[in-house]
């Protein structure tokens, strides 16, 4: 009876969005289309271009074209890990300890790799998303209570990046007001996650991908001092000060989070229903060639995500921490702080990477909820259904992204919804790797597919790491 009433109360908003939109989707399916025939006239151009190359840069061009198309999932959930909440995050590093927390790029990096490793490989292996997964193996209260604080946690994350894409444009345009800017953002990524065909939408997140290379450019353009920046690079350095301690708490939590888990392994189906492989049967099982190219595509993915977070820390410390600002609360604070010490090209870089991953990273917040909760239910789910095939599927969305622009409405700050976030985060996490660690070394399960000795020493020592951190966090945050 429970369960009947959770799903109506969840399909409702798909079926009003769906009645309300019968003449309205043709001018949406317009619009959505506008970005397509964009890129399909850019292709062209860009064929042209390679045509008239010499021989050597025509190889390169083609080997280049060739490692695009081999990116796709592993990309997309790298790059959302820096969402704005994220930026956020590292440059408040920067600015508060300068350059002595920068060894965390290179740390967390195999860690994050390797578990969004598995968690593509058990996507490929057993045809399933994770959650449909952890639901056959385990006991249902575990999946259920995980489910509803991801929900929790990423709806949290999503009022915070709304709200700070609205402060990034208002850097650029002051005179637009924020309620105009958060219910438009809302209501434009809405309709793209809605009305867009997956492959498509696929498409639209890669190349939004492309926009962190601006936080490497503005990273140079601060011109930090270098020699600080290597040292720093491989000597951990750890106070073990409350604020500290809390500050490294967040980026584990922003770096190995459950969102990422939920979306990669549902990417990975995706990617085979857009194939034609349409049910379950036909997806079970993986070659190696299949495994090779999402190795590549998942390191790639983690090792850019990584290297941005590197770059951003670095800019905050060698501008604002150099310059004694160390309080930074939002990542447009962190825009405008840099503008009069780095100029108006980092500045416009950073304020416009905080947009362009905003845009990238709700999606994929909103879209690992639903793909969690209906799979949980054993409802229809997946981006490749049209809205009037999964009603619980974008139901879950359409509530996520509604509560997310109302958390800009009611009073609480973007900081705190973070903190927040990050609590539910240190408490959902360390359960939900057990589970892809059990999952994944289960011959059983995966065959010959199961983690190899040394993934298995990394996932445990990630999930170790991950429990510490989680009750660090709930320790630092809470008065004693």
């Amino acid at each position: 009876m429970g369960k009947k009433i959770v799903e109506k109360i969840v399909d409702a908003p798909a079926k009003v969005l769906e009645r309300g939109v019968s003449e309205g989707q043709k001018a949406a399916i317009i619009v959505m289309n506008a970005p397509g025939q964009a890129y399909a006239m850019s292709k062209a151009g860009g064929q042209k271009i390679a045509d008239n190359m010499p021989e050597n840069a025509k190889k390169s061009y083609t080997k280049a074209k060739n490692y695009w198309y081999l990116l796709g999932p592993g990309l997309t959930t790298g790059a959302s890990d820096d969402d704005p909440s994220g930026i956020a995050t590292y440059s408040q590093t920067g600015a508060q300890y300068g350059f002595s927390l920068l060894w965390l790029a290179f740390f967390t990096m195999p860690l994050m790799a390797v578990v969004q490793e598995m968690c593509a490989r058990i996507g490929l292996v057993t045809g399933r998303g994770l959650a449909g997964n952890i639901k056959r193996h385990f006991p249902k209260s575990i999946l259920y209570t995980c489910t509803l604080l991801l929900f929790a946690a990423n709806t949290f994350n999503i009022g915070a990046d709304i709200g700070a894409m609205a402060q990034a444009v208002q850097l650029l345009l002051p005179k637009v007001g924020f309620t105009i800017l958060v219910i438009s953002f809302t209501t434009v990524i809405l309709l793209l996650q809605v009305f867009t065909p997956y492959v498509r939408y696929a498409k639209y997140l890669k190349w939004l991908a492309l926009v962190l290379f601006a936080y490497i450019i503005s990273a140079l353009l601060a011109k930090p001092d270098w020699p600080e920046v290597i040292k720093n690079s491989f000597i951990p350095h750890i106070q073990f000060n409350k604020a500290e301690l809390l500050l490294i708490c967040a980026i584990l939590g922003t770096t190995i989070s459950p969102y990422l888990f939920f979306w990669q392994t549902s990417q990975e189906i995706e990617n085979e229903v857009a194939d034609g492989q349409t049910s379950i049967k036909k997806r079970m099982g993986t070659d190696k060639e299949q495994v090779k190219r999402m190795r590549i595509d998942v390191w790639s993915g983690m090792i850019l995500s990584n290297v941005v977070m590197f770059f951003i820390i670095t800019a905050c410390a060698g501008t604002l921490f150099a310059h004694g600002i160390t309080n930074i609360t939002t990542a447009s604070q962190a825009a405008e702080a840099l503008k009069p010490l780095a100029g108006n090209a980092t500045y416009y870089l950073f304020a416009l990477g905080i947009i362009g991953m905003g845009m990238l990273a709700i999606p994929v917040l909103a879209g690992s909820s639903s793909y969690a909760i209906t799979e949980s239910l054993g409802k229809q789910q997946g981006l490749n259904h049209k809205l009037s095939q999964a009603h619980t599927f974008y139901g879950v969305i359409i509530i996520s992204m509604i509560v997310g622009l109302g958390m800009n409405f009611i009073g609480i700050k973007p900081i705190k919804a973070l903190i927040y976030s990050a609590v539910v985060n240190g408490i959902v996490a360390p359960v939900i790797l057990i589970a892809i660690m059990l999952l994944a070394s289960d011959k059983k399960i995966m065959g010959e597919w199961k983690n190899k000795k040394s993934a298995t020493i990394i996932g445990w020592g990630t999930t170790g790491i991950m429990v510490v951190a989680g009750l660090a966090a709930i320790y630092s945050i809470f008065p004693q």
